[in-house]
């Protein structure tokens, strides 16, 4: 079966690294598409070094641009490429432009659609990402949840046809290469920090770090916590900072850091006392990792992690940064909330055989 599959951001390469080996492994062929939303090579090339991901067949090279200008450029190059590969199915991931982008131009072109982590859902239509992740749910045809709550959320939007409960695909992308980073990762050793005696943050969502005053508290508040903040920075982020004035006046304790790649992210999240972010990437990998999370937003398409105890919610104006008790390492499997680890192969099979009706 040919299978192409769209991705853009770095969270997308770190799914598309488990799943590609699944779907070689399965006798599947693979034509593996990158949109270039996210395209320097702390977002993107890192990502395809260190998981081992094969080079793009195409690259798009969409790069920066507001919405409808990102994804509109998307769908104009991605529909040749599709006429003329004609796949069995398309492939896309999560909630970005390029995820939607590649479930249009497929639904266009009458090609078969499959959606990992479909049915997340935040009910927050402010956020362009649950447009996004809404929209390719309702053209796709095969359904690839991650957790129950996926499949009852799409029951409950009368989507229950070629529904499968595969489990998380960001778990198995840990499992396989925590070991990788804790035996290469210097980062810590890098930065001057210690495990277990600082925090982590991330923010990168247009609600977290845009408008007035948004960023400038978020700031202010997490530094107040009392543990020293470690911050990779991503491009908007840093750019909303800069026009801030802000890049050389942050709050004591706030260390910001360039971006960096999957291992160093996975040991610097692994040591770390808590971790602050508004990214569902990063607070499922806490969650995996027994390191407690406080979610920079006032709900989460995530909401098993706040009804184990294992998340908080800060609310969105960041008012509630409590650190709840971390967990166990292994807590995550048990809990079996996200799967046992072997999501992608189960969206191989799903693939080639489609799921229940």
């Amino acid at each position: 079966m040919k299978i192409v599959t769209v991705v853009g951001a770095r969270p997308q390469f770190i799914k598309a690294a488990p799943v590609g080996r699944a779907l070689a492994a399965a006798g599947h062929r693979e034509v593996l598409v990158h949109t270039g939303q996210h395209y320097d090579d702390a977002m993107a090339d890192v990502f395809f070094r260190e998981l081992e991901i094969r080079k793009p067949d195409f690259d798009l090279e969409v790069g920066s641009g507001g919405h409808g200008y990102q994804t509109g450029q998307m769908l104009l190059r991605l529909e040749p490429i599709l006429e003329r590969e004609k796949p069995d199915r398309v492939l896309v991931y999560g909630d970005t432009n390029s995820t939607l982008a590649g479930a249009l131009a497929a639904s266009k072109l009458h090609l078969p659609v499959a959606h990992v982590e479909a049915g997340m859902r935040s009910y927050n239509r402010v956020m362009p990402e649950e447009t996004n992740r809404v929209l390719t749910d309702h053209v796709s045809d095969l359904l690839l949840c991650a957790t129950t709550t996926a499949v009852e959320n799409l029951a409950r939007e009368g989507l229950t046809r070629g529904v499968s409960l595969v489990g998380d695909v960001m778990f198995d992308a840990l499992l396989q290469f925590l070991p990788i980073a804790r035996s290469r990762s210097g980062i810590l050793a890098s930065l001057g920090v210690r495990p277990g005696e600082y925090a982590l943050l991330t923010a990168h969502r247009a609600e977290t770090v845009d408008g007035d005053g948004r960023l400038p508290r978020l700031l202010s508040r997490v530094a107040t916590i009392g543990l020293p903040i470690v911050f990779p920075a991503h491009p908007r982020t840093k750019k909303r900072l800069e026009a801030l004035g802000m890049l050389d006046r942050l709050p004591a304790g706030v260390r910001l850091i360039d971006p960096v790649g999957y291992l160093d992210m996975l040991a610097l999240e692994a040591d770390a006392r808590a971790v602050l972010t508004d990214s569902g990437g990063v607070q499922r990998e806490a969650f995996f990792l027994g390191v407690p999370s406080v979610i920079l937003r006032g709900e989460t398409e995530w909401p098993e992690l706040v009804a184990t105890g294992a998340s908080t919610l800060s609310g969105a104006d960041f008012a509630d940064l409590r650190i709840v008790t971390a967990t166990s390492p292994d807590a995550a499997k048990k809990s079996g909330i996200f799967g046992d680890g072997r999501a992608s192969e189960k969206i191989a099979a799903a693939l080639h055989w489609g799921a229940p009706a």
